[in-house]
């Protein structure tokens, strides 16, 4: 896979405090829910299997931190299938085709199908095909054009032509994005606005050494530097839930009662939120990910972001 040009280049991390802070002051932007009144915890998934038809499942610091699979996760996966559950997996990995996800997964030891996996890609995907815009250029994981709609688009790197040239600009990554590429953006957007969509609208995602920058981050302090409109497809919004309504429609498997399906992640900002936001029922994982080795309760007090449950692990 090749690398940034610039060979000292270290993806940024942050502390807890600052992207939790950091969630909250991009609040306005995010969608609204109606929440219960409180929670209720329970051991794991299989417990409360029972109260649902469709389980969607977070990937980072659910079913894996980094690159690592959760001890117990796949095992959990087969037990709900066991069932006859119906699973998905919901993701803000947007720098992944369908192929490199399903593999990702794979290699991870999950089974999850073409089908079962749901990218904040395809939602952006979708998005960008219906927008009159000639000429995108994308921030990927790395310096080889990627292709998106079938088009392979330039990558913003720190030649500033490329930023005055694009007609729009496509964050799928923070692979190789650097402070001056993120100043040659705002530039760039400051002196012609330009349409800006963010296909991982994530701040952070944990990984084995901490917390790293992620798309959404950059993506909302263009919004605040610049004053341009961003669209933003993955969670908390609602473009991606609304894929996975319409392929349960497809199946005919899409519960009447829409609480009947529910949202596992680690984060209350993007999964619980946006799950909620879809009229979904919603699980948050405390052991692992955002919140890990934190007691959580006082932030769901503090945001007032309440899920229906909580278990340690799934």
């Amino acid at each position: 896979m090749a690398q940034s040009s610039d060979p000292s280049f270290e993806r940024p991390f942050v502390s807890f405090v600052a992207a939790f802070a950091r969630y909250e002051a991009v609040r306005h932007r995010l969608p609204e829910a109606v929440f219960p009144e409180g929670f209720t915890q329970a051991p794991g998934l299989r417990e409360i299997a029972d109260g649902f038809d469709v389980f969607v499942f977070d990937a980072f610091g659910v079913l894996n931190v980094g690159e690592t699979p959760i001890a117990g996760a796949c095992d959990c996966v087969a037990a709900l299938r066991a069932l006859g559950k119906r699973v998905f997996v919901l993701t803000n990995a947007a720098s992944f085709d369908m192929p490199s996800s399903v593999a990702k997964f794979e290699k991870l030891g999950f089974d999850f199908k073409a089908e079962e996996i749901v990218t904040s890609r395809q939602a952006a995907e979708a998005a960008v095909a219906g927008m009159p815009v000639r000429g995108w250029a994308a921030a990927t994981v790395d310096d080889t054009p990627v292709v998106f709609n079938d088009d392979e688009l330039p990558v913003l790197g720190d030649d500033p032509e490329a930023y005055r040239n694009a007609g729009g600009f496509i964050l799928l990554s923070s692979g190789i994005w650097t402070a001056q590429r993120q100043a040659l953006l705002e530039a760039a957007l400051r002196e012609h606005p330009r349409p800006v969509v963010v296909g991982n609208p994530d701040l952070v995602a944990p990984r084995e050494d901490g917390l790293s920058v992620e798309p959404g981050w950059y993506g909302h302090q263009v919004a605040d530097a610049c004053g341009v409109g961003v669209a933003f497809h993955g969670k908390p919004f609602p473009s991606v839930y609304k894929i996975v309504s319409e392929r349960l429609r497809g199946t005919g498997a899409l519960p009447a009662d829409a609480r009947r399906i529910a949202m596992i992640g680690d984060t209350l900002h993007t999964d619980i939120l946006g799950g909620a936001a879809a009229g979904w029922s919603t699980v948050l994982v405390s052991d692992h990910g955002f919140f890990a080795g934190r007691d959580v309760s006082g932030f769901i007090a503090e945001t007032g972001i309440v899920p229906d449950w909580i278990v340690p692990s799934i």
